[in-house]
């Protein structure tokens, strides 16, 4: 394998085309697409500062590294990507991108991050940016700390585990997502989507879980939640109480207190959910609101 030691390049596409390269405390300056169209590189202790670093690259390895600021939309069209312990502070990074495994990673600004990718590996990655993995597949995550509305809009296959989302109208438009053991602050969770999951988690959500074909929850608490469950179909099992419910479609409901349940017989059939509570504060036939 050559290896590149210790130099500074610049001027577009400055190691185009490499092959078997190890590169270590490099500095890539202004200069677009400085490794574009290589394979098998292992980067290791250097900076990205420009535009479009690695796109159409296939087994690419990077730890110890830093993109800055302009290095924005540095890695499409790629596969077989490895990063550790690496900042990434510039937006719209991995774009239809397949095989990535990201482990210790920071995008401090992760706008329109990660989309349309297939196979996605996330160990201890913190992320602050809107529309976080939209449209991309088979997503695993672990100890994910998001903030950034509209995360995961269009996606599925996706198993997040013990992390914090702090995001608004996530889970939009999915399926098959299962979420274990994490804590999810946001308005509208989970609107228009199928088979979600969710176990051990905390959830806060201003008319959250609404529009969702095969909702079930497993031990979940849903702190100040309200208008919860609208023409959804569940099967939830909380812990506590849940502050409203709105007009779920049919399934079953279990929890030990609900503040407010609103059902309007004419929107969906009261026998079709089976509420297992035995304190509800208040029970109406529609919406306050409507006069």
């Amino acid at each position: 394998m050559k290896e590149i030691i210790q130099k500074s390049f610049s001027g577009e596409r400055s190691l185009y085309q490499s092959e078997s390269v190890f590169i270590d405390r490099c500095t890539f300056d202004e200069g677009e697409s400085p490794i574009k169209e290589s394979k098998n590189i292992d980067i290791r202790n250097s900076l990205f500062s420009w535009k479009y670093p690695l796109w159409y690259c296939e087994n690419i390895t990077v730890k110890d590294s830093v993109f800055a600021k302009n290095s924005r939309a540095g890695i499409w069209y790629s596969k077989n990507i490895d990063f550790e312990n690496t900042v990434i502070d510039s937006p719209k990074n991995f774009r239809r991108c397949r095989n990535i495994f990201l482990r210790d990673v920071a995008m401090p600004d992760a706008k329109e991050t990660l989309w349309s990718c297939e196979d996605i590996r996330l160990k201890k990655v913190t992320a602050n940016g809107d529309y976080f993995c939209m449209n991309s597949k088979n997503i695993r995550a672990e100890d994910l700390k998001l903030t950034g509305n509209y995360a995961f809009d269009g996606c599925s296959k996706i198993v997040i585990k013990n992390s914090v989302l702090v995001t608004k109208d996530a889970f939009w438009n999915c399926e098959n997502v299962e979420v274990y053991d994490s804590w999810i602050s946001g308005e509208y969770l989970g609107w228009n989507s199928r088979n979600l999951y969710f176990e051990n988690c905390t959830i806060e959500s201003l008319q959250g879980l609404c529009y969702i074909d095969n909702l079930v929850m497993r031990n979940c608490r849903l702190i100040d939640t309200t208008l919860a469950f609208e023409y959804s179909s569940v099967d939830a099992e909380v812990t506590g109480s849940i502050d409203s419910i709105l007009n779920p479609s049919s399934g079953r409901i279990k929890c030990d207190r609900i503040g407010e349940l609103i059902i309007e017989e004419g929107r969906v059939k009261k026998l079709d959910t089976a509420i297992e509570c035995g304190d509800i504060g208040k029970r109406l036939d529609k919406p306050e609101w409507i006069d």
